[in-house]
Parts: C-alpha cells; structure tokens; sequence
C-alpha cells in the first residue's frame, strides 16, 4: 500500500510541474490549455503518459527546422509575384471578384500560396469516378508519379494502386510514394516489389513521439500537368465498401499551371522525409499548355507553421460572404474565429448551411461536432446531417463563385496539429458545381433544427459535453 500511494504521490508531483509549464507555455491556445489542465486533474497518471504523447510540442523546433531550407526556396519562387498581383487575372474580372482578391492576397502573403489563372477543374463527388480517373492518370505517365496519401490501407485497391506503380516503374517511370507512417497499412512483401523495380517510397514522421503531427495531405502529381487534391485515400471504403456505407467525398482534378502548387508540396513533403532531395529541375515543372481560365492557390498548414493558413482563408471566405456559404465537413470543432466568422455572417443575412454526417467513425468527434453545431443553431446558421453512408467531404463554397476543397476539416486538429493542403478557386462555373453539389445532397439529409437539437436526450446531452470537454486537446 505503501509503494502504491509513493507512486501516486510521484506522479502528482509530476502533474503539478507538467501543469505549472502548461501555463507557462506563452504559445500554447488557451482552450487547449485548460483541456489539458483537466485531463492531468482527471485522469493522474494516464494523464502524464497522454500529455507526453500528444500534448508536449517541445521536439518541434528541432523537427522542423529542416524545413525552413526548403521553404526559402519557395520564398525566392514567389517574390516577384507579390510585386505583380495586379496581373493575377481577377481584377479585370471586377464585381464580386473584387472582394476575392483580398482572399488571395492574404492566401499568397502568409502562404506563399502562388496564383495562377490558366486551369481546368474536374470535380468528383464519388470513389469511382475519382480513382477510375487517377488510374487513367498513373497509367498514362510518362515522366514522373508522385502520390502522397494520409492512409493506405492493405486491400483490393491498395493492392491495385501498387500494382499500377510497379508497371510505372518497370517501365523507367520516375514514381514516389509519400505516406504518412500512421496509415500506412501495405504489406512489407507487396511494397517489395514495388521498390525492387525502381519505385522510391518514404513515411512521414515513423517516430513514436510525434504520433500527435500526421501529415493528413492527399496529393498526386502526374508528370507535373495534371494533378489532383481532396478528402479521399486509398481504400475500398472510399468505393463505398467499408462499414460506413456509401462514402461521399470531393476532390479535384486539376490541369494547369496550378499543378506546380502541388508539386511544390510534395517536393517539400518529400525532400523532408525522404534521404532523397530532388532537386528543383524543370522538368518537373513542364510549361502547361491548359486553356482554363480558373484562377487557384494550393494553400497548406501545419504545426511547423507561425498561422493557421488554412483556417485563415477560411474565416476570409467567410467574411466575403454576401448570399451564402455552405460547407461540408466530417469533424466540425471550431475554434471562436470560426464559430464567430459563421455566427457573425448569419446575422448579417447570409445563407449559412453546415453538412455533417449522421453516423460517427470517431464517436467523440462526433458528439463534440453535434454540441458546436447546436451553439450555432439560435444563429439562424443551418445544419444537416448526410443520411446516405457517410460524409468525408471537407468543402466550402461561397456565393458559387469561390470554393476550397482538401484535406482540412473543420476541427483544431487540422488547425493546429495536421500537416493539411487545400485548393482554393475562385470562379462561378466550378464554384457553381459545388454550390450544385451540396444542394443535391439535401435531399438526402436531415435537418437539425433548435426545436429538436434543444429536446435531445439527456444520455445525448452528457455525451456531448464529456466529449466537448476534451475537445480543444493540441
């Protein structure tokens, strides 16, 4: 008994210290640090291993301090263009898309998110047609492949991609596979075989203590002149296979100059966790012969980044709102820039609408996206819940004329922890088929409404507010 109350006695000791550097810690959010706080209370002991695992972010300046060589170059890449953003292409537009260059100006100043104006979009809602049309891509490379994907699981699709790299290979076709550490999920012999006829793959972050930084990036660059960005991975319940029924996601095809947005990336990505630095030679960056008129930043974030990029352009297509804004997101868990951002416009008269789905893959996420959703509801802000399998989409589209869509949701993990990348564009043709889009999917939907949200079960309601509590972890 003795020895048990020493060892509880230790590691309270432990907690106060942790505690006292929590609040200390000039850099760390505010919510986050009472989450913290009171799961080193809560839960003593479980509490110090939790916070050593996923809550201390003391390694990140020597994790990241690689990447500021590489981010230079992407400095001296975009340097020009903030003296020439008059010729972005969207002034001459004028009406609304006055109001959307202040979007990219922020976008390309705190991002060096570099604007082009020369792309065609494809949009794909469904599994099928997006990786019918990524196969089609991969096959037809003759260059370079370079895919980077959150999750890739061990199945009949991951299996094929695989094997559709392999052949790339075999054929003298540069092919590199970036995935984060966490989701890779291929067999150790299948990937063999891939790297024994000259494909090159490198994980992302395989230490134990940076399990809480996941590169979340879905990416491919096909011979640097088509390239595609959004929610999906590679895995059969993408098709619609998994538990979760019929997967909704969105996601880009994108050809155009703005495909060197996505090759820069990658080269990032790439360069960082691989012993592999490719160098920045033309070749990856062919003159595009696109037609498109669409203007589009790759914008990304992450932990190894001063702001939250992402999330900034968010709140700034927000505020540009003049008639609606609709979004879709899986995790919604927003931190008051967000919530305001979306409370604020719909007072101000906007159609604000919030797609969410109505099965949980993460149980706590979902019932603290159902209690944020509920404080918006006396706002006049709408919510949804997708009724048709599950929704992965992580999209906004504002007046049908501006739009991002990537890997982001709308939660303080993608703000705050995940390496993330998004594509915003700004044009009424594709800005309409998202608005499109997500009106075709109300039919399918339920409606949250205050009267129903405010008679929940009382079981509803705690479930909820434990899982509120910890919410703002980071």
């Amino acid at each position: 008994m003795a020895l048990f109350l020493t060892i509880r006695e230790i590691f309270l000791i432990i907690d106060i210290l942790l505690i006292l550097v929590i609040i200390f810690d000039k850099r760390k959010n505010p919510t986050s640090t009472v989450g913290w706080i009171l799961v080193l209370i809560l839960l003593p002991g479980l509490g110090f291993f939790a916070y050593l695992f996923l809550g201390q972010d003391w390694t990140k300046r020597r994790l990241f301090s690689r990447k500021a060589e590489v981010d230079q170059i992407i400095m001296e890449t975009v340097t020009s263009q903030k003296k020439e953003l008059k010729r972005i292409g969207m002034e001459h537009r004028g009406g609304a898309y006055e109001r959307l260059v202040s979007i990219a100006r922020m976008l390309l100043e705190s991002n060096q998110a570099i604007i082009t104006n020369d792309n065609t979009l494809t949009i794909f809602t469904d599994g099928k047609e997006k990786f019918n049309s990524l196969f089609y891509a991969i096959r037809s490379a003759r260059h370079h492949i370079h895919l980077q994907y959150y999750i890739i699981r061990d199945d009949p699709l991951s299996r094929d991609l695989i094997s559709a790299l392999t052949v790339k290979a075999q054929e003298g076709v540069e092919v590199r596979l970036l995935a984060d550490s966490l989701g890779m999920k291929v067999k150790k012999k299948e990937l063999e075989k891939f790297l024994q006829a000259g494909g090159k793959y490198a994980a992302f972050f395989p230490r134990l203590y940076t399990l809480n930084y996941r590169n979340h990036r879905k990416i491919a660059v096909i011979d640097g002149t088509s390239g595609f960005i959004g929610g999906y991975n590679i895995g059969e319940e993408y098709l619609g296979k998994g538990p979760l029924g019929y997967w909704r996601d969105t996601a880009i095809r994108i050809d155009g100059t703005g495909v060197n947005g996505l090759q820069l990336r990658f080269f990032m990505d790439w360069n960082y966790a691989s012993d592999e630095k490719i160098s920045f030679d033309p070749v990856y960056f062919p003159e595009k012969t696109g037609h498109g008129t669409c203007p589009l930043q790759i914008v990304s974030s992450g932990p190894d980044a001063r702001w939250n990029q992402i999330k900034d352009g968010y709140v700034k297509l927000i505020q540009s709102a003049m008639e609606s804004v609709y979004i879709q997101t899986p995790y919604f868990i927003p931190d008051e820039s967000i919530s305001d951002a979306l409370r604020i416009a719909a007072h101000s008269g906007v159609d604000v609408r919030i797609m969410i789905p109505c099965k949980p893959d993460h149980p706590f996420v979902y019932w603290s996206t159902l209690s944020f959703i509920g404080d918006l509801l006396d706002s006049g802000v709408r919510a949804y819940t997708y009724d048709n399998g599950f929704i992965h989409a992580k999209t906004i589209v504002v007046d049908g004329i501006a739009a991002s869509v990537g890997s982001a949701n709308f939660d303080v993990r993608s703000f705050r922890l995940n390496f993330e990348a998004n594509a915003f564009f700004y044009d009424p043709e594709y800005g309409g088929q998202m608005m499109k889009a997500f009106l075709d999917d109300l039919p399918k939907c339920t409606e949250i409404t205050l009267e129903g949200y405010k008679n929940r079960s009382r079981w509803i309601k705690v479930k909820e507010s434990v899982s509120r509590l910890f919410s703002p972890l980071g």
